[in-house]
């Protein structure tokens, strides 16, 4: 059976007749996505794009060949594109769009080709939402209701790598590769999966990471924060001698002593926090680290009442980070339990110097100044602190203790 030539001109009319205001449909479409993406806390970039009338012709001749129908509608005439730092980014993108939109077919590509990237990218067909179709159905005469757009989703390497394998694959009219650039190409594309296999690997041990710092930050700001001035009078040591076994350490890089120390630490076991803490100290951790050692073991030491350890800690860290207003306060804390008053103004002044906004730092230097008798110092830092947040009502009511013991 003879197939029907197409019809280029008319085709080609057909095509351009609605291309602008596809682009207006992508436009619209991007801004959706970016609605619906921002509680990513990666960087995305989006990407759209309508098929040229060439690039759209060659695709249906395509079609033509491998089925004889006459399909005048492609799904990737609107093309969208995200890209995302990381592997896990991909399944949570494919996650809300799922959510969000129609979704008639998803296709993994890159598996298994030396053409390809080596591993799977998402091609996600879409309908273009109804309030888009609608709005420029009545623009352009058009019907946009129930037409597809391809969405693809990939990382920035698999991204990278599909503008040059475009170039020097899919474009070129023959690719005269011999086994030789082909294992060269192979290379690249094993080369640049276990790039982004080693990126996730990174950022997963970096989120685990962070949520432990996060969580040990939260705590401990929990602890001497949430005190009012009596109780830092009549802290006393916590009684966990008689129940604590040394364990062996059977971590061995810096990172796992450091993952192994603050899960101990967030779950109230100070002893093999600080054992881990100290097993650090002594591999001779790079200078940053090392202050954040010491910083933490000052916390461990705190919790368990060790004032004077903790002084020792924090003072360490201060002296290998000058830039940590954290260690300089935790320092002033700790000499406001001591009552030794003059010493904690000194730190927590040191703190105010490196970050001038900290609200409980003022506060807790008005306390120190208080028990000073240093009244109109006591009422400055209270009006500080209060200027930071207005609905800050420990140092309203130190405030307001001061005014009347100066019987103002």
């Amino acid at each position: 059976m003879r197939r029907s030539i197409p019809n280029n001109a008319e085709l080609r009319r057909q095509y351009l007749e609605d291309y602008e205001t596809r682009g207006l449909i992508i436009k619209d479409i991007e801004s959706y996505l970016e609605k619906i993406l921002e509680s990513l806390h990666s960087n995305f970039t989006i990407k759209g794009r309508v098929k040229s009338f060439h690039s759209f012709y060659k695709k249906y001749l395509r079609y033509l060949r491998a089925s004889g129908a006459d399909k005048t509608r492609i799904p990737d005439e609107i093309g969208i594109r995200i890209v995302c730092p990381f592997l896990d980014d991909i399944d949570i993108v494919e996650r809300i769009i799922k959510q969000k939109f129609k979704v008639n077919e998803i296709e993994k590509k890159g598996v298994g080709s030396f053409k390809e990237f080596g591993y799977e990218s998402e091609h996600i067909l879409v309908e273009i939402p109804g309030e888009i179709g609608i709005k420029y159905e009545k623009k352009s005469g058009g019907n946009f209701i129930g037409e597809i757009a391809e969405i693809q989703v990939r990382t920035n390497l698999q991204d990278a790598w599909a503008e040059v394998e475009h170039e020097l694959v899919y474009k070129a009219k023959f690719t005269p590769f011999d086994s030789s650039m082909r294992r060269k190409l192979a290379a690249i594309n094993a080369f640049l999966s276990l790039a982004d296999t080693i990126f996730q690997e990174f950022r997963a041990y970096q989120k685990q990471l962070n949520n432990q710092l996060e969580q040990r930050r939260t705590d401990f700001y929990s602890k001497i924060e949430g005190v009012n001035d009596e109780f830092l009078f009549d802290m006393m040591p916590v009684k966990r001698g008689d129940a604590y076994v040394k364990r062996e350490i059977h971590a061995h890089t810096v990172d796992e002593l450091l993952l192994n120390a603050l899960y101990a630490h967030n779950k109230g076991q100070f002893k093999d926090a600080e054992l881990f803490y100290s097993r650090i100290l002594e591999l001779k951790p790079e200078q940053k680290l090392e202050a954040l050692v010491y910083k933490h073991r000052g916390m461990a030491n705190f919790a368990q009442s060790n004032y004077r350890e903790a002084i020792a800690d924090f003072e360490k860290a201060f002296e290998l980070d000058g830039s940590s207003h954290q260690s300089a306060y935790y320092l002033g804390v700790v000499y406001s339990c001591l009552r030794e008053y003059e010493t904690a103004v000194e730190a927590f002044s040191s703190s105010i110097k490196i970050d001038p906004f900290q609200k409980y730092c003022f506060f807790r230097r008005a306390q120190c100044y208080y028990h000073l008798s240093d009244y109109p110092q006591a009422i400055s830092d209270c009006e500080y602190s209060i200027s930071l947040d207005c609905d800050f009502e420990p140092a309203k009511k130190l405030k307001e203790i001061l005014l009347n013991k100066l019987k103002m």
